[in-house]
């Protein structure tokens, strides 16, 4: 006994695609910026300092005087030289007097001669030129103000947007075959 016998023949779609890739461009352009720091302001503010130096005692120990003060020490030392000098000169007339004998008189102006003229003791001594402290030294320090303002930067920045160009993809298709499906029945 034969068994009908069913046939299946089927072929397949065929497609054919057109593919378009999609197109993507993207920039970041640089921000734009300005910066600017202005300059501080600086203030210094000085007071000199003094110094005062006074030599003139130094000085007039060393015997550096002026004219005027000069003139006025001899005047007064020619004074005391002057008054010691006649007071000898009576001292010497009163003991001439009272020795008025010839004897006597010879010897008292060898007395007089003597105490004029006889080798006198120097006093030896060491004198320091200048005296010390004879230099008087005044200082008033100065003083220094220093006042510094700062400033700020001065900052413009101004972001860019981005720039984005966008093509979508596209696709296409083209039917090439057809499916279809043949059943036959064989007895």
């Amino acid at each position: 006994m034969r068994l009908p016998q069913i046939q299946i023949r089927t072929t397949d779609a065929q497609i054919d695609l057109n593919i378009a890739k999609p197109q993507q461009y993207i920039k970041q352009p640089r921000a734009t910026q300005h910066i600017e720091q202005p300059a501080a302001i600086l203030e210094i503010n000085t007071k000199r300092g003094v110094l005062r130096i006074d030599s003139s005692q130094a000085r007039r120990d060393l015997g550096l005087i002026g004219p005027l003060e000069s003139n006025a020490n001899y005047a007064e030392k020619g004074k005391q030289e002057a008054l010691k000098g006649m007071a000898r000169r009576a001292k010497e007339g009163r003991q001439m007097m009272e020795g008025a004998g010839k004897e006597q008189g010879r010897a008292t102006i060898q007395n007089i001669a003597k105490q004029n003229h006889g080798p006198h003791r120097v006093q030896f001594n060491i004198k320091f030129v200048p005296s010390v402290g004879s230099v008087k030294i005044d200082y008033t320090p100065g003083t220094t103000d220093v006042n510094i303002q700062r400033r700020e930067p001065i900052i413009d920045a101004k972001v860019n947007k981005p720039i984005h160009e966008y093509t979508p993809g596209k696709v296409t298709g083209t039917m090439v075959q057809r499916p279809d499906v043949d059943i036959d029945v064989n007895i």
